[in-house]
């Protein structure tokens, strides 16, 4: 007598058997009782079991009870009743005499023509080494954060310690000239100094410009206007981080600017103010240092500190461009990445000539 011909139904379930039980990911297929129907060998080899074995045991009793906690639970609850907010949960195996595994659980409600029996697919994902390996590498960036930022707080002593050697030689050295150099390479020093003492205190690589240019003022202030208090030194403006590497070169910019212009502007005691300046706009930003001061000579010469101005804008990608106020003398370092609408090429080419014929103005007045 010839063989029955098999019904639709069974050959739907053989095939859904094969396909969960070939499967290369870790899946399981279950009733609605949440009894196992089939299991795939890549699970039963992922977690110790013998192909064929869990037909027909239930899923919070493997591993005696360890597959049994209340995300799992959670979220075989919310996947029979037709709910998908739980779309997956995190559960951690304790199997006996091995170590606990942290396990990723997805479950989904399949969809078929016998709408009267419920179907349950089930896939896991072992996360233990890539959480593991995850925090090591946590870690690793928490210690080396630490190790930078220790490292910056020594360098910063350091750099504090030669300026003071610096100073001390400037106080004693009988010529004025000698003594000006010195106490300029000491202002370069405290700059750096100042930035590298910010970063030490800081999580990231940024630096905050407003607290940085206002760390700045102070040391100027307590090596210069100390000895001239008639001139007031401010930071306006400069709300934003940059990165430490820009840091540096907009540090020895302002003091450069400002010492020239505390060296130059106000002879014979004259009151006045010095502001810095610094705005964003986008990936644009411009540096502005000025004074109220005597303004710019008819004819000056270019010295040390338009030189280093000058090579420091270079490396940011900046022009520099000097112009006469009334009063004083304003001095901007402006970098465009993006041009600006209104910037036609005409508009372009004149502040471009602008920088440099400005630049010869910055070392003297």
């Amino acid at each position: 007598m010839p063989a029955s011909k098999p019904s639709a139904e069974d050959v739907a379930l053989s095939l859904t058997l094969a396909v969960v039980t070939s499967s290369p990911a870790p899946l399981v297929l279950l009733d609605d009782q949440l009894t196992i129907i089939a299991a795939s060998t890549s699970f039963c080899t992922a977690f110790g079991f013998h192909p064929g074995e869990l037909a027909g045991q239930a899923l919070y009793a493997l591993d005696a009870g360890g597959w049994d906690g209340p995300g799992l639970r959670a979220l075989m609850t919310a996947t029979i009743a037709g709910r998908g907010s739980l779309d997956a949960c995190d559960i951690y195996l304790k199997p006996a005499h091995h170590p606990v595994r942290h396990l990723v659980v997805q479950a989904r409600r399949l969809d078929y023509l016998d709408l009267g029996r419920t179907r349950l697919l089930l896939a896991v994902s072992d996360v233990t080494d890539a959480r593991a390996d995850a925090a090591l590498q946590e870690n690793a960036q928490r210690e080396a954060g630490m190790l930078l930022r220790e490292v910056r707080h020594r360098v910063a002593n350091s750099l504090q310690i030669i300026a003071s050697v610096l100073l001390q030689n400037a106080r004693k050295t009988e010529s004025d000239e000698t003594r000006g150099h010195l106490k300029d390479a000491h202002h370069r020093v405290m700059s750096v100094a100042a930035l590298e003492r910010l970063l030490s205190t800081s999580e990231g690589d940024g630096v905050e410009m407003h607290a940085y240019f206002t760390s700045l003022c102070e040391i100027i202030s307590a090596s210069i206007i100390g000895e001239q208090d008639h001139v007031a030194l401010t930071v306006e403006g400069g709300r934003g981080v940059v990165e430490s590497r820009i840091s540096v070169s907009l540090g020895l910019i302002v003091t450069e600017l400002v010492i020239n212009a505390l060296k130059h502007a106000f002879p014979g005691d004259r009151p006045g103010k010095v502001a810095i300046d610094y705005s964003f706009h986008g990936p644009n930003w411009t540096l502005c240092v000025r004074d109220d001061g005597v303004g710019m000579p008819t004819t000056a010469r270019k010295g040390l500190g338009s030189s280093i101005v000058q090579a420091l804008a270079r490396q940011l990608s900046a022009t520099v461009e000097t112009t006469p106020q009334h009063p004083g003398t304003l001095v901007s370092i402006e970098h465009t990445q993006v041009a600006l609408v209104q910037d036609d090429p005409e508009t372009a080419s004149a502040r471009a000539e602008r920088a440099d014929a400005g630049t010869s103005a910055i070392g003297g007045r």
